[in-house]
């Protein structure tokens, strides 16, 4: 065997030996969120990342120019040779862009139902772009939401996926956490970056019948786009590997933490942070 096809071959043995994740995202063209964050924080991890990519995304920090969605066939087709590719630790989602997406990701989902899924519910960007068409919703909470091991919204995204008003409070968040479950997920992180300003950034896992549990980290004065994709991601490769779901889930707070501290400490000038107090994961 020559030297290429030595390497080539070790790549092969690796790839289907470490832990993996495949992500299911979208694009961003300016690199601060989506499938461009998941791969770098996986990869961070030691994880490898398998991609299906749903939509690609212009955005830059202030806007979203333009969606150009992928075909729902192409999308699974990505899904089933991701798959076929080497076994598959967690599955993470996050940008699905159209309910023809939506159905077409939880149909290959139905058919790999022992792989745990992590889902963020990305509904709009950072600067407010709509990134899942107001029809697809009802397919989110009907056809995906059931095949999901962990559901991660934010308040915002909590609201929209209820039909209520925003919380004005934690007791209100979780009543509608609560509305959420009914729509038969195995579990639900509220995530509380979006609270009012506090010392901590508390997160909470709610399960039926489980008394909620409550996982806290120091409140950064720093923000920076892409952390609901970071923690998601975080989560679901401690998933991959092996870990039980609560403490995949201290292992992905951790993980955003130290990303949002190393920034705020080093002052990246990448147009993606600012220094003031902002929603984290």
């Amino acid at each position: 065997m020559d030297r290429r096809n030595h390497t080539m071959a070790a790549e092969e043995q690796s790839m289907r030996t470490e832990p993996r994740v495949l992500v299911i995202a979208g694009s961003d063209s300016s690199g601060g969120a989506g499938i461009a964050r998941d791969v770098a924080v996986l990869t961070g991890l030691g994880v490898h990342a398998s991609i299906a990519i749903t939509a690609v995304t212009a955005q830059t920090h202030e806007r979203v120019a333009a969606v150009g969605p992928m075909t729902p066939a192409l999308v699974s087709a990505q899904m089933e040779a991701a798959l076929e590719a080497g076994p598959v630790g967690a599955i993470k989602i996050g940008m699905l862009a159209t309910r023809g997406t939506v159905e077409a990701v939880a149909a290959v989902l139905r058919k790999h139902d022992r792989i745990p899924v992590v889902l963020d519910p990305v509904l709009v960007s950072s600067s407010g772009g709509r990134l899942l068409e107001r029809d697809a919703v009802a397919a989110l909470k009907l056809d995906l939401l059931p095949l999901c091991r962990l559901v991660t919204p934010n308040w915002p995204e909590l609201a929209a996926l209820t039909d209520q008003e925003p919380a004005r409070n934690e007791k209100e968040a979780l009543a509608q956490g609560d509305l959420l479950l009914a729509s038969g997920c195995g579990a639900l992180l509220v995530k509380g970056g979006h609270a009012p300003d506090g010392e901590k950034s508390v997160d909470i896992l709610l399960g039926r019948g489980h008394v909620p549990v409550r996982f806290e980290a120091p409140r950064l004065d720093v923000s920076m786009r892409g952390t609901g994709c970071a923690l998601a991601s975080s989560i679901a490769g401690g998933v991959a590997r092996g870990l039980p779901l609560e403490d995949s889930i201290v292992f992905g707070k951790q993980n955003v933490y130290h990303i949002l501290d190393a920034a705020s400490r080093t002052h990246h000038q990448q147009g993606d942070l600012t220094h003031k107090r902002a929603p984290q994961a």
